[in-house]
């Protein structure tokens, strides 16, 4: 049973910066992609930055400010954010997919950009 866990949410000052973590544990096949996903109160889940194969792909809104990364021994990947802005806030999902397509959500953290 693959099971994905978010870490590192929280309540953070316009300019600051945060870090997220998610470990994926449980799969038995190789992992292609990892990524990060945002959904905002009232809007649709939108990409923020996925890496593959050593390639990384960032949403316009997001470039120059967050940058992705990946542990493959450990099967984690990490959204380092910072500058952040009030309209970063929102709950934040990583992705999973596996060979074959298979692919695996975790459960959110919530991110939350206010003075």
């Amino acid at each position: 049973q693959v099971q994905l866990v978010e870490s590192g949410g929280g309540l953070v000052q316009p300019g600051g910066s945060l870090r997220l973590s998610c470990a994926a544990s449980g799969g038995k096949l190789s992992i292609r992609t990892m990524g990060w996903y945002r959904q905002a109160p009232g809007k649709e889940r939108e990409l923020v930055a996925t890496t593959s194969s050593g390639s990384t792909n960032y949403a316009d809104s997001v470039k120059g400010r967050f940058t992705i990364s990946r542990d493959n021994a450990k099967n984690m990947v990490y959204l380092q954010m910072n500058s952040l802005k009030p309209e970063d806030t929102a709950v934040y999902y990583c992705k999973v997919v596996y060979v074959y397509g298979l692919e695996y959500w975790g459960q959110g953290t919530r991110v939350t950009v206010s003075s």
